[in-house]
């Protein structure tokens, strides 16, 4: 790939806004001496030309020349080392800088999500530490301001061994101005800053090396937009389908099943057995070659001898080779929306490829939403239906989730069962071969039975598209975001599970924030992120309170606090301090974390809780602790001595306590707007206990884990972020 020389480079990148040193050019010894002398000593000499990329590792730097005869002599043996295939060489003249921290900048052009702009550690540091973070283009300056808050190594942009903090606002033009590169020259393939030094807290680039994809002065024809959501694959995206034909998919008035089956193991048995298990009040109607009755429902041969409807939806069991005919017929009866779980397409080879892409044309031709192929099915509870081959049912909710793989559904559906926070919708995007996951995230969006929605990904196929289409998603609603193949050995096994492509883990991690979305790492994270989205109010601040019954539980929570990105353990302000004074005795820990120290009596929990949550320096509460006294009495309960000897009273109180106190934690947060997160091992060691058993009736999640809590707040935190930066409700 054809390069600039380092002097070229860096008088490209100055006009756009990338702070370099004043350098000299020469083309031998004499004129390297004048400049040095110009400039000042001591310089760094160095031989440059458009075909020169690596001169470091070709020796071709002279550092920390002191004087006109080394200057000479670095010249004459600079030019000496010259090759035949370097092309026209020069020397490059440059004061020589030092400083205590180097960084790296730079621009790629990636093939999934387009140009995007990089800043990390750098110098000898940058491939040792590799942290650095990554920007789709356009970069405005709040999106440079974020992705330098990615940096894993905060302290090096802090006040560092005697020099200022970094100046942010010169790092953040230099990033700008990369993103105003890429959007205005569409030659540039990839820039190079590598060290930045920071110099009086302001970043200089002492190198640059900036590749082109055609060689210098071709003419290159600018795409129509540097930031199209098609730039990256060079088609069109598919339009989402209308909001009609998603009506028809998540709240039809009437659903066929068609290849209904007998056979309780078959799809066709499952399918149709949970849609009129599940409670659905709509027409249901089936069919079967054979016509046999099942499950009580009359079956016919045929879509064309279905009674009148109304019919929206058909839920396909039936083989690959059937269901082009099948889809015409439905759409003679009005379906405006199909589900297939026909396997052996998009996934099957060549020929399943060409399968699919047939059939998408036929359901576009004939306006029918074509869900899957390859798929699990469908859930949708305020229309009681649960249109799906496997289990569960899960509890009514405001979770909305889409994943590519069926699996992840009922892995979701699951934690909804155990943890009572419940499901709006889910659909199993399957091959995805019409409706991708982000179609479903961007209805979830206007949908009012939805909070937050909730997805699993593996393959992208077009990164540009996702971005475009998940930042629209995420001004409207909460999303979280789990994502397969982040490692080599998982690329490889999503390649093969969805055919698609994997992008750079830490591009799309860029891409996340960039977009809003809450980016999780494993499937309860995610799941535990979107039940306290779908539960929680937003923070108003990073301000944290920790309420426990016992010291150790807070020691670990604070720990966990100082881990999370963003979250502040607060310090507790005196007017506060002496308002719980009144409340307990004098051992309480009179610090945050707030430990009674087995101070609690029948209403202190709540009154102390109300009082943190009121405060206006406090913005959340991670209560500890709930179940504690019910867990006692389950033993007093279960053992030799109840009833007697005052057990059954005790017992009886101790669990009305914890379930008052679950309670109160509900109701203060709903009245403070604050966000309370009550976590405690009981919700998966006891989950019949009084205390995570209110907790859950009251349609909130019981953490099983401080830790666990701490990372749901810490992302409830960094949406709200997200969200006041850019002026969003």
């Amino acid at each position: 790939m054809p390069t600039l020389s380092e002097a070229a480079s860096k008088q490209l990148l100055a006009g756009y806004g990338v702070r370099v040193l004043e350098e000299c050019t020469a083309t031998d010894a004499p004129g390297a001496i004048a400049a040095a002398e110009t400039l000042g000593y001591p310089v760094v000499v160095k031989l440059c030309g458009d075909s020169i990329a690596h001169k470091t590792e070709r020796g071709l730097v002279r550092l920390g020349l002191a004087d006109a005869a080394g200057v000479g002599a670095a010249a004459t043996e600079l030019l000496a080392a010259a090759r035949p295939d370097d092309g026209p060489v020069e020397l490059l003249v440059a004061p020589m800088v030092r400083g205590a921290r180097e960084f790296i900048a730079g621009l790629v052009r990636d093939a999934q999500f387009g140009p995007c702009v990089m800043f990390g550690v750098g110098g000898v540091l940058a491939e040792a530490l590799g942290d650095v973070a990554f920007r789709l283009i356009p970069l405005s300056e709040r999106d440079a301001e974020d992705l330098l808050d990615d940096l894993a190594t905060q302290t090096l942009l802090k006040p560092f061994r005697g020099e200022p903090a970094v100046d942010r606002a010169a790092v953040v033009a230099t990033l700008v101005g990369l993103s105003r590169l890429a959007e205005a020259r569409p030659d540039v393939a990839a820039v190079d800053l590598n060290p930045l030094i920071v110099v009086d807290g302001k970043p200089v680039a002492v190198d640059a090396l900036v590749e082109l994809d055609a060689p210098p002065g071709a003419r290159i024809t600018p795409p129509s937009s540097a930031s199209s959501p098609s730039a990256s694959s060079g088609t069109e995206p598919r339009p989402r389908p209308t909001d009609e034909s998603f009506r028809a998919l998540f709240e039809p008035r009437g659903v066929i099943v068609a290849g209904a089956s007998t056979h309780p193991g078959k799809f066709g048995f499952v399918a149709l057995h949970n849609i009129l298990s599940s409670g659905y009040g709509g027409h249901i109607a089936a069919t079967n070659l054979e016509a046999t009755p099942v499950l009580g429902v009359d079956s016919v041969r045929t879509i064309d001898e279905l009674p009148e409807g109304p019919w929206d939806l058909v839920f396909v069991c039936t083989p690959a080779g059937a269901n082009a005919d099948l889809l015409r017929a439905c759409a003679r009866r009005g379906v405006r929306a199909a589900f297939l779980t026909s396997a052996g397409y998009g996934e099957a080879g060549p020929d399943g490829v060409r399968a699919q892409q047939d059939l998408v044309a036929l359901a576009d031709e004939l306006g029918i939403l074509l869900a899957g192929p390859n798929g699990q099915g469908v859930v949708s509870t305020p229309a009681h239906l649960c249109a799906q081959i496997v289990a569960p049912y899960p509890p009514a909710g405001r979770i909305a989730i889409a994943s590519q793989s069926g699996n992840f559904v009922s892995s979701f559906e699951n934690w909804a069962v155990q943890t009572g926070v419940g499901v709006s919708r889910a659909v199993s995007a399957g091959n995805a071969a019409a409706v991708a996951v982000a179609d479903y995230l961007d209805w979830y969006a206007d949908d009012d039975a939805s909070a937050v929605g909730l997805a699993y990904v593996e393959g992208v196929d077009d990164g540009r598209a996702l971005f475009e289409r998940l930042s629209a998603v995420a001004r409207r609603k909460p999303v979280v975001l789990v994502k397969g193949g982040t490692t080599a050995s998982g690329q490889r096994a999503a390649a093969s599970h969805t055919g698609s492509l994997a992008a750079d883990d830490r591009i799309f991690d860029g891409m996340c924030r960039q977009a809003g979305i809450t980016r999780a790492t494993t499937v309860e994270e995610a799941f535990e992120a979107a039940a306290t989205f779908a539960t929680q109010p937003l923070p108003r601040g990073p301000r944290t309170a920790v309420l426990t019954t016992a010291g150790g539980w807070g020691v670990v929570t604070a720990d966990a606090i100082a881990r999370a990105p963003g979250l502040e353990l607060a310090p507790l302000p005196n007017d506060l301090r002496a308002a719980i004074d009144e409340k307990l005795p004098p051992r309480w820990s009179r610090n945050n974390p707030i430990d009674f120290a087995g101070g609690e009596t029948r209403d202190t929990i709540p009154e102390v809780m109300e009082l943190v949550a009121r405060h206006p320096e406090i913005d959340s509460i991670v209560y500890l602790g709930v179940g504690i006294q019910s867990n006692q009495a389950r033993l007093l309960r279960e053992g030799r001595f109840y009833p007697d000897h005052g057990i059954e009273r005790i017992v009886a109180y101790h669990e009305r306590q914890d379930a008052r106190f679950a309670r109160a934690a509900a109701e203060i947060s709903a009245t403070t707007g604050k966000p309370i997160l009550t976590a405690t091992e009981l919700a998966v060691a006891q989950p019949d206990n009084p205390g995570p058993a209110t907790v859950r009736a009251s349609g909130r999640l019981c953490y099983s884990s401080a830790n666990r809590a701490v990372v749901a707040l810490a992302h409830l935190w960094q949406h709200a972020q997200f969200r006041i930066a850019r002026g969003l409700p």
